[in-house]
C-alpha cells in the first residue's frame, strides 16, 4: 500500500514541467492543440449528461407531481373501515402521524354517463369531501372558463352539483351548466337488475392535464356518492397525503401502527409499480448509454498523452539520466492528462448548471429569435422545459468523469515510465 501511495506523491517540478508540456505548440513537440480539443469534448461531454438528466427528472418529477396531486401518496384499507364506532378515532390517529399533512375517506364506483343529446361514456364517479377537492389544486386550479367549485358539496346531501374531466366532456358535448344523467348497477328486483339513474348539474370542467383523469373522472360530494351508490356512511379507502411522497417507506410503519390492527396499507409506489420501475430502469439505463459520450471525450486524452509521450521521449531519457525515478515520469503524464480532464469535468459542470438554471429563460430566447413554440404547452401543459438537478447525481457524473480521465491517463502514464534512456536516445 505504501509504495502505491507513494506512486502519487506530487512534487513541485513535476507541476511545472506538465504544464510546460501541455502549453508547448505542436511544432515544439507539445500537444496543445489536442488538448484543448480534449477540453472542449470533456466540456461538452459532461455539459450533456448534467442537462439530460436533469431535463429527464424534471420530467419525471413533474408526472408524478400530476399523479400524485391527484391522488394519494398512501391509503389504508381493511378492517378499520368496517368499524363505524371508531373510525373517527382512526381519522384523528392517521392525522396525528408525523409528516401527514392530509387523511381524508373516498369512494368510487363504475358507471355511465349520458348526457342530453343522447352520448354515453363509461366513467369512474369519485365521491369526495368537498374541502378535500378543492385543496387539490391539480383540479381546482384547473376549472375552466363557465365552472367553479362554488356550489361543490352545497345543499342537502351534498347538492347535486357534480365535477366533469375535460376529455369526458369534450366526448359527451356538454358545458359546465348543462346536465347530466349518472347511471350506476342497481341491486335485483323481480323483473331483474335495475340500474340507478339520476341527474345531476355540471358544475364545472376540469384539464389537469393528466389524461386518463380527465377522460374518465367524474367527482361528487362524498355524502351524495354514498346515496346515490346505496352505500350509507360506507368509505372504500381512507387517503392520506404527507410531505414527501417520494420517501414514502418513511412513513409506512408509523400510518400502519396508526391504522390498527387488520389493517391494510399500501403506497402510490405498489399502486404504480409497473410505471415507477420502468422509470427507474429508463433513469438507470440512460445514464449507462450516456455516459459514452464522456468515456469518447476520454479517448482524445489518450491520444493526446501517448502523442505528447513520443514527442518528449528524448526528454524522459534526459530526465531518467539526471536521477529521475519511474515514478516522476509517471506523474508529470499523468498530471498532464488529469488536468485536461478536470479542467473539463468542472467547466462542463458550470455550463451544465448554468443551462439547467436558466433552461426557460434560454428557451423563450429560442422561440422569440425563431419565432415559433419550441416546446408546446397544450401538449404538457407546461410553459417551459422542467429540468430538476439532484446533487447525488451531480455528484455521480463529475467524480466519474474525473475518475474516468485519470484512469484514460494512467496507461499511458505508466508506458512512459517504462522507458529505458538507452532506447530513448538510441535514434536520436
Amino acid at each position: 500500500m505504501g509504495a502505491v501511495l507513494s506512486l502519487f506523491r506530487f512534487k513541485a517540478w513535476e507541476f511545472d514541467l506538465a504544464m510546460k508540456y501541455l502549453r508547448t505548440k505542436r511544432k515544439d513537440g507539445g500537444i496543445a492543440v489536442i488538448a484543448i480539443i480534449s477540453f472542449v469534448g470533456i466540456m461538452l461531454a459532461v455539459t450533456a449528461l448534467i442537462s439530460v438528466l436533469s431535463v429527464m427528472n424534471g420530467f419525471r418529477d413533474e408526472m408524478v407531481s400530476r399523479l400524485l396531486a391527484f391522488g394519494g401518496h398512501e391509503y389504508v384499507s381493511g378492517a378499520p373501515l368496517n368499524d363505524f364506532a371508531h373510525r373517527d378515532e382512526t381519522l384523528k390517529r392517521l392525522r396525528a402521524v408525523p409528516g401527514v399533512t392530509e387523511v381524508s375517506p373516498h369512494i368510487d364506483q363504475y358507471g355511465l354517463v349520458q348526457s342530453t343529446h343522447g352520448e354515453t361514456q363509461a366513467t369512474i364517479m369519485r365521491g369526495v369531501a368537498p374541502d378535500v377537492l378543492k385543496g387539490t389544486k391539480i383540479v381546482a386550479d384547473h376549472i375552466q372558463k363557465g365552472g367553479s367549485l362554488d356550489s361543490f358539496g352545497v345543499g342537502e346531501y351534498g347538492g347535486d352539483n357534480v365535477l366533469v374531466g375535460d376529455d369526458l366532456a369534450q366526448n359527451l358535448g356538454i358545458n359546465a351548466g348543462d346536465e347530466i344523467t349518472l347511471m350506476t348497477p342497481g341491486g335485483s328486483t323481480a323483473f331483474g337488475a335495475a340500474p340507478r339513474r339520476k341527474a345531476y348539474t355540471v358544475g364545472g370542467i376540469f384539464s389537469s392535464g393528466v389524461s386518463d383523469i380527465d377522460k374518465n373522472f367524474i367527482f361528487m360530494p362524498i355524502t351524495q356518492a354514498q346515496l346515490f351508490f346505496d352505500r350509507e356512511d360506507e368509505w372504500d379507502v381512507i387517503e392520506l397525503k404527507v410531505k414527501k411522497p417520494f420517501d414514502i417507506e418513511k412513513y409506512h410503519d408509523g400510518v400502519a401502527a396508526a391504522a390498527g390492527p387488520g389493517a391494510v396499507v399500501y403506497t402510490w409506489k405498489e399502486i404504480n409499480a409497473s410505471l415507477w420501475s420502468a422509470l427507474k430502469i429508463e433513469r438507470t439505463a440512460m445514464r449507462f448509454i450516456l455516459f459514452f459520450i464522456v468515456i469518447i471525450a476520454m479517448l482524445n486524452i489518450i491520444s493526446g498523452i501517448v502523442m505528447l509521450v513520443k514527442n518528449k521521449t528524448r526528454d524522459v531519457a534526459i530526465l531518467r539520466t539526471m536521477g529521475a525515478d519511474r515514478s516522476s515520469i509517471l506523474r508529470i503524464f499523468f498530471i498532464a492528462g488529469t488536468t485536461i480532464g478536470a479542467a473539463g469535468t468542472a467547466c462542463g459542470l458550470l455550463l451544465g448548471v448554468l443551462f439547467c438554471t436558466f433552461i426557460g429563460d434560454i428557451q423563450h430566447f429560442l422561440e422569440w429569435v425563431f419565432h415559433t413554440k419550441l416546446f408546446d404547452p397544450s401538449v404538457y401543459y407546461l410553459d417551459a422545459v422542467p429540468a430538476k438537478m439532484e446533487p447525488t447525481e451531480v455528484a455521480f457524473v463529475v467524480i466519474a468523469s474525473f475518475l474516468a480521465a485519470c484512469l484514460s491517463t494512467f496507461f499511458p502514464a505508466l508506458w512512459a515510465s517504462k522507458l529505458e534512456p538507452v532506447e530513448a536516445l538510441r535514434y536520436e
